[in-house]
């Protein structure tokens, strides 16, 4: 099991950040590609209690299931955010998601991007394009990310350690949508 470690920021122009990208050494790893991500959970809600989540990601052709949760030493948080990940790849998400709803786990929140994967071959930096807005997210050490964070010219009073369920409430607070779930459609949808 591995300590993910990662930052967001806000991406005002994508254009310009793949020319920065580009100038600091980075290489495209994988175009933009959609995503669809489906995470489970207890009807009480005990995973997002705990601060853990059971999710199926369906990237391209690739599927995954991913298991997150706080580390159990060293901080969860400081200007990096930090969580152990069990991940694998699935051949039949269908197949994973019944058996998640027979064990009593329940599609709690999905959410939809579209993603475009950078590296520099030591971390990554991934493009996102949600339906509230454009981040990207830079993956790796926690130095090589404040490194990586100046090449692109992003401050740290930029680095954002909120999950997209967490950006999504934010965003719902913000302009009062009823939108509920992170997806195009339901975005869509509700603020019209």
């Amino acid at each position: 099991m591995a300590v993910e470690t990662e930052i967001k920021f806000r991406v005002i122009d994508l254009a310009e950040l793949e020319k920065k990208l580009l100038a600091a050494g980075f290489q495209l790893q994988t175009p933009r590609t959609f995503e669809s991500n489906v995470l489970y959970d207890t009807p009480a809600r005990t995973l997002r209690t705990r601060t853990e989540i059971l999710r199926i990601r369906r990237y391209g052709n690739e599927c995954t299931i991913t298991h997150k949760r706080l580390p159990t030493s060293g901080a969860a948080e400081d200007k990096h955010k930090h969580r152990v990940e069990t991940e694998t790849r699935v051949d039949d998400a269908d197949a994973m998601a019944a058996i998640f709803t027979s064990l009593g786990l329940l599609p709690a929140f999905r959410y939809e991007k579209w993603r475009t994967e950078w590296t520099d071959g030591e971390g990554h930096c991934v493009v996102d394009e949600t339906p509230i807005g454009n981040y990207a997210e830079l993956e790796g050490t926690g130095e090589w990310i404040d490194d990586a964070a100046k090449r692109l010219g992003v401050s740290e009073s930029e680095y954002s350690t909120l999950s997209y369920g967490r950006l999504f409430e934010q965003w719902k607070l913000e302009t009062g949508s009823f939108a509920e779930h992170l997806t195009f459609d339901n975005v869509q949808k509700t603020d019209k």
